[in-house]
């Protein structure tokens, strides 16, 4: 066995590795949102379908997100896939400070009093089955108990930093 030639390249395990490795990593656009005394959401591109039976996803969410008080205390969660036409909406969703459910954010309550952004390409509404203690992050698992395919358009992604569409 031959030893690689960027085996010498490497650099130890840290927090700006792992984002300069995920920066390269294309991922979709996902809006959570849940309801306590306030509406709360954040964007997501760590939504992941983990299983089919029962219809099970995860996501990530920072302890220090001010959306967390919320979703720590939640039963219920919304998820939504956002078009490429939405990045100002995954924008908004991602800027600290913002108020976003204001206008022009278009929304109503939805099953179980979860906040449903209308004009997505899909979403869920879910029931929040565990929050997994990760580091300065808790994985949130959550089961389907309705929902909405039926939107038009293309994916948003993710990629380097910014917010893009597919291309052919």
């Amino acid at each position: 066995m031959t030893a690689s030639p960027d085996l010498g390249t490497h650099r130890p395990a840290t927090p700006e590795l792992l984002r300069s490795v995920f920066r390269r990593h294309a991922a979709g656009v996902a809006v959570i949102t849940a309801h306590g005394t306030r509406p709360a959401g954040f964007t997501a591109t760590s939504l992941t379908s983990v299983a089919a039976e029962p219809p099970l996803v995860s996501f990530g969410v920072g302890t220090g997100s001010s959306s967390w008080p919320v979703l720590a205390e939640a039963g219920h969660v919304g998820v939504h896939i956002l078009g490429e036409h939405q990045q100002e909406l995954a924008a908004t969703f991602a800027r600290s400070g913002a108020d976003r459910f204001a206008p022009p954010t278009r929304w109503y309550p939805g099953p179980h009093g979860v906040p449903v952004l209308q004009g997505v390409l899909a979403w869920m509404v879910c029931r929040v089955v565990a929050r997994v203690p990760a580091g300065d992050h808790r994985l949130v698992l959550a089961e389907a108990v309705a929902g909405d395919p039926g939107g038009d358009g293309r994916p948003l992604l993710y990629h380097q930093g910014r917010f893009n569409g597919l291309r052919d």
